[in-house]
C-alpha cells in the first residue's frame, strides 16, 4: 500500500530530476526526449547505450548526466588494446605485505562512462557482464561490491563505421534502453553555435543533486503500483518478439523486467504513483529494439528491429480496462493519486 512518506518521496522525485533536467538540457540542446529516457534509466536502476554517429554528443550528454550528480564518476576510452582488467581490476602482489592487493579498474565508480564500447574486442566487453548484472565484480575469487547508485553510460558508433565491432547478445541485453541522440534541428544548432562556440558548458556545469538523493529516488519508484493489466500488456509485448517472423531473436525475460521498471520509472516522473500502458508504450522501441535480431531475409527487405517493435504496438491488443470509461483506474492502489 502506498503510504505518505512514499508520496513525499515521489513529490520530491519529480522536484529533483526537474533540476537535473535542466542541468542536462543547458548542455544538449532541443533533444528532450533524450534527456528524459536518461533520467528514467538511472531512476530505474538501469544502463543506457547511446548510439550514433560521431560528433552528436554522446559522450556529451554522458558527461553532462554525469557532472549533474555529485557522485563519482570515471570515463574509459574504449581502445581495441583495452583489457579486461582495466576496467575491473588486477590483484598486484605487494612485496612488502608479502600479500596480493587488489587494484580496483575504472567500473568502481556510481556512473561509468564507457566512450566507443564497441571499438574494444568483446573480450572486453564481456569484463563488464558481471558488474552490469549484478553490481560486483570477482576477482580471484574475490568478490567485490560495486558502489550504489551504478549506472554505465556507453556510447558506440554505428557498426558499419570503420575500426567498430559488433556488441555481443548478452552485452546488449543487459543496457536497459537504446537511444540515438540524431541530428539537432536549425535552431538547436544555431543555440549550440552560441553556447559552444567560446567555452565547453560542461566547465560551468555544478551538481544539482547528491548521490544519496537519487538512492532515496531510486527506493521511492520501486514503491510505484503497476496493476496486473498493464503487467500482463508488457508480457504481451515481449513475448510477441519471439515468435514474431521477421526476428531471429526475440527479448528476453530481462527485457520484461528493463521494460517494467522504466515504465514505473517514466510514471515517477511524470507525478503518477501507478504506471499506465501509455507509459510501457513510449518505452517499448527504446528498451526493446536494441535485444532484437532480424532475420537475413528481414535484413534485405531493409526491415528494422525498430519497425518490428512498432508493428507489435500497433497489433497487441492494450488492455480494455484502461480504454477510456474502463474500470482501469480502479485497479490502483487504495489512496493513489496524481501529484
Amino acid at each position: 500500500m502506498t503510504t505518505y512518506d512514499d508520496r513525499a518521496s515521489l513529490t520530491d522525485l519529480t522536484t529533483t530530476a526537474e533540476r537535473v533536467r535542466r542541468s542536462v538540457e543547458g548542455v544538449i540542446e532541443g533533444k528532450p526526449e533524450v534527456v528524459r529516457l536518461s533520467l528514467t534509466v538511472l531512476l530505474a536502476e538501469g544502463h543506457l547505450l547511446i548510439e550514433d554517429v560521431p560528433g552528436v554528443g554522446k559522450t556529451m550528454l554522458a558527461k553532462a548526466l554525469a557532472r549533474s550528480i555529485d557522485c563519482s564518476v570515471r570515463r574509459i576510452q574504449f581502445t581495441p588494446d583495452l583489457l579486461p582488467s582495466d576496467i575491473t581490476g588486477v590483484s598486484i602482489f605487494d612485496q612488502q605485505r608479502r600479500d596480493f592487493e587488489f587494484k580496483p579498474g575504472a567500473i568502481f565508480a556510481q556512473i561509468v562512462i564507457g566512450d566507443e564500447i564497441n571499438r574494444a574486442s568483446p573480450k572486453t566487453q564481456s569484463a563488464l557482464l558481471e558488474s552490469m548484472e549484478e553490481r560486483q565484480v570477482t576477482i580471484d575469487g574475490q568478490t567485490y561490491e560495486l558502489p550504489s547508485p551504478f549506472m554505465v553510460v556507453a556510447t558506440q558508433n554505428p557498426v558499419e563505421m570503420e575500426g567498430t565491432y559488433p556488441l555481443p547478445e548478452a552485452q546488449r541485453d543487459r543496457f536497459m534502453a537504446r537511444v540515438s541522440i540524431g541530428y539537432p534541428g536549425p535552431e538547436a544548432e544555431l543555440q549550440m553555435l552560441d553556447v559552444h562556440g567560446g567555452v565547453s558548458p560542461l566547465d560551468d556545469l555544478q551538481p544539482v543533486a547528491h548521490a544519496h538523493d537519487i538512492v532515496k529516488l531510486i527506493d521511492a519508484v520501486r514503491t510505484v503500483h503497476v496493476a496486473e493489466a498493464v503487467r500482463r500488456y508488457a508480457v504481451d509485448l515481449v513475448g510477441a518478439t519471439r515468435n514474431h517472423p521477421d526476428l531471429r531473436l526475440g527479448a528476453s525475460p530481462r527485457a520484461t523486467l528493463h521494460l517494467l521498471r522504466a515504465a514505473k520509472a517514466s510514471a515517477a516522473l511524470s507525478g503518477r504513483e501507478f504506471a499506465l500502458p501509455d507509459d510501457v508504450q513510449a518505452l517499448a522501441v527504446a528498451v526493446l529494439a536494441h535485444r532484437l535480431l532480424p532475420t537475413a531475409q528481414a535484413q534485405l527487405n531493409r526491415r528494422t528491429a525498430e519497425s518490428v517493435v512498432l508493428e507489435i504496438l500497433q497489433h497487441t491488443p492494450v488492455p480494455a480496462a484502461a480504454q477510456p470509461g474502463g474500470g482501469f483506474f480502479a485497479q490502483q492502489p487504495p489512496g493513489a493519486r496524481r501529484l
